[in-house]
């Protein structure tokens, strides 16, 4: 089968779930996993064939897409601030504005003495954990997760650390459960992206999220948005070195809120940031020095 035949026919199979621009992008990424073949091949080398020892992996990944799978699990990666993580059906597809999370606390960490210690609540794959453990060599990274399903996900990511970097530390915890043992800690910065979308908001999300990704890290119910949260600021007003940051990723709508939570809870310097949509997108706090 020719590349291009396939290409035109397989966004012909995927317009009726993707514009038909999208639909070609999520091709050629498959065809790039699977064949090594780069985005321009089709252009100049129109008669390019596909192996026929490829063919059937390549068609079996077109019908995952064309049930509306997304094309992360698909090819059971995902890109993040320029490296490539390990995801599955049991954690989140990392998005771009978690990348501005990892970036702020980078800048953070940086401003720190070496060796600093970061606690990762909500961790996932573990995208944050490692960036920051890989970002700033040195930083001692604990990530914590309810699913253990996610946390083999986080700690099999294939990651060679650079001189002085060390991988993280993940450990099987509920979050919502602030007061439990936890033999870590103090640490100097506390992060999370944690469940925050509310169940009525539902109807507005594609079904590639609601029939594929984990509802466990991304749903809350509307009686009770904050509840992550809550349990954040306990964690923080425990374990936060005096003068520690926390830094975490927040519903659009519910900005306000979650600062005067994290302002009623005790800590200074509340503050929102906005991503790169102009969407109040994360809150940071810090503990008091005294």
């Amino acid at each position: 089968m020719l590349l291009t035949a396939f290409l035109t026919e397989g966004t012909a199979a995927l317009e009726p779930l993707y514009p038909r621009r999208e639909a070609r992008s999520l091709l050629l990424m498959l065809c790039e996993a699977h064949l090594g073949v780069q985005r321009h091949t089709p252009i100049i080398e129109p008669s390019y064939e596909i192996p026929s020892d490829r063919l059937p992996s390549l068609l079996d990944a077109l019908e995952r897409l064309k049930k509306g799978e997304p094309v992360q699990y698909v090819l059971g990666f995902s890109e993040f601030l320029g490296r490539r993580f390990r995801v599955s059906p049991a954690v989140l597809i990392p998005r771009p504005e978690t990348e501005q999370l990892v970036q702020a606390a980078v800048d953070i960490l940086r401003g720190l003495p070496r060796g600093a210690r970061v606690l990762d609540l909500c961790t996932g794959s573990g995208c944050i954990a490692w960036s920051l453990a890989m970002e700033v060599p040195g930083t001692s990274v604990v990530g914590v997760d309810i699913s253990q399903d996610a946390l083999q996900v986080a700690q099999n990511q294939d990651f060679t650390m650079g001189a002085g970097a060390q991988a993280p530390v993940f450990v099987h915890a509920d979050i919502l459960a602030p007061a439990q043992p936890f033999p870590f800690g103090p640490f100097d910065l506390i992060v999370s992206n944690p469940p925050y979308i509310m169940e009525r908001e539902k109807a507005r999300m594609r079904p590639n999220v609601l029939d594929f990704e984990p509802s466990l890290a991304l749903f809350v119910p509307d009686s009770d948005p904050l509840l992550f949260y809550r349990a954040v600021a306990a964690w923080s007003s425990r374990l936060l070195t005096p003068g520690g940051t926390g830094l975490v990723e927040i519903n659009e709508t519910l900005g306000g809120d979650t600062a005067e939570l994290f302002a009623s809870a005790g800590f200074s310097d509340v503050r929102q940031m906005k991503d790169f949509f102009d969407k109040d997108r994360f809150v940071g706090f810090q503990k008091s020095a005294f």
